[in-house]
C-alpha cells in the first residue's frame, strides 16, 4: 500500500493549493490503493529527524511505496505512472514529450508565478521594478503557453497525462491574481478543463474535508 505523507493541518492561505493535491489527483486518476499520513505543518511535524528521510527539504508531499521513499511532486507522479501504466504514452516518444512539459510545469511556468506570489506577499504593496519584471516574465510564459496550446487539448500529447496534472495545478494555485491570465483564454479553458475531471474533484473534495486549517 502506498503511503502518502500530506498536509492534515496547514495555514490557511495554503490550504487547498498544497502540492500534495498533484499527488492525490494522479492516485485517483489511477485508482491506486493509498492511505495518508496526515502532517501537522504548524506543529512542525515536516522539521522531525524522522521525516528527513523520506523528504530532504523538509516538505510535502512525500510517498513510501512499499519502502521505495520519494519526495517532489513531479518525480512522484511521474513515477506512479511508470508503475501504473496510466497517464503515461507506452511509447519512449511519448513518454519524452510528457516529461518535457512535466519540467516545464514545475520549472518554467511554476518559477514566475511563485515568485510574484511570494512578492505579493511580503512587499506590502510597494514591489517596484521587482514586481514589473515578474508580472513581465509571468506574461511571456503564459502567453507562450497559450500559443501552445491553440488547438490542443491537452499540453504534452493528444490524452490526458500526468503532465496535465501538474500544468494545471500550477496555473490553479499559481494564479492569485485573476487580472493575469485573463489575456489568455486558451490557458484558462485549458485550466478548466483539467480541474473539471471528476478525479479531481474527489481528491479535491476529499482533502478539504480532512485538512484543517491551521
Amino acid at each position: 500500500m502506498i503511503k502518502v505523507y500530506g498536509f492534515s493541518k496547514v495555514n490557511a492561505y495554503a490550504r487547498g493549493h498544497t502540492r500534495d493535491l498533484r499527488v492525490l489527483w494522479a492516485l485517483e486518476e489511477m485508482q491506486l490503493p493509498f492511505e495518508i499520513v496526515g502532517m501537522d505543518h504548524p506543529a512542525h511535524d515536516l522539521n522531525a529527524e524522522a521525516y528527513r528521510p523520506l523528504s530532504p527539504f523538509e516538505q510535502i508531499p512525500s510517498i513510501d511505496d512499499d519502502g521505495l521513499l520519494l519526495s517532489e511532486s513531479g518525480a512522484i507522479v511521474f513515477h506512479l505512472a511508470k508503475k501504473s501504466h496510466r497517464l503515461m504514452p507506452a511509447d519512449s516518444a511519448g513518454e519524452a514529450q510528457v516529461m518535457r512539459w512535466c519540467f516545464a510545469a514545475l520549472n518554467t511556468v511554476e518559477m514566475p508565478l511563485l515568485s510574484l506570489m511570494v512578492l505579493d506577499w511580503t512587499a506590502d504593496g510597494s514591489g517596484g521594478k521587482p514586481r514589473e519584471f515578474l508580472v513581465g516574465w509571468v506574461h511571456r510564459v503564459l502567453s507562450n503557453l497559450e500559443r501552445w496550446l491553440s488547438g490542443r487539448e491537452f499540453i504534452a500529447t493528444n490524452e490526458f497525462t500526468v503532465a496535465d496534472i501538474l500544468m494545471a495545478h500550477v496555473l490553479s494555485s499559481g494564479v492569485k491574481d485573476a487580472q493575469l491570465i485573463a489575456p489568455y483564454p486558451g490557458v484558462m479553458s485549458y485550466r478548466d478543463r483539467c480541474l473539471a475531471r471528476p478525479a479531481w474533484q474527489r481528491a479535491y473534495d476529499a482533502y478539504c474535508e480532512r485538512v484543517e486549517a491551521g
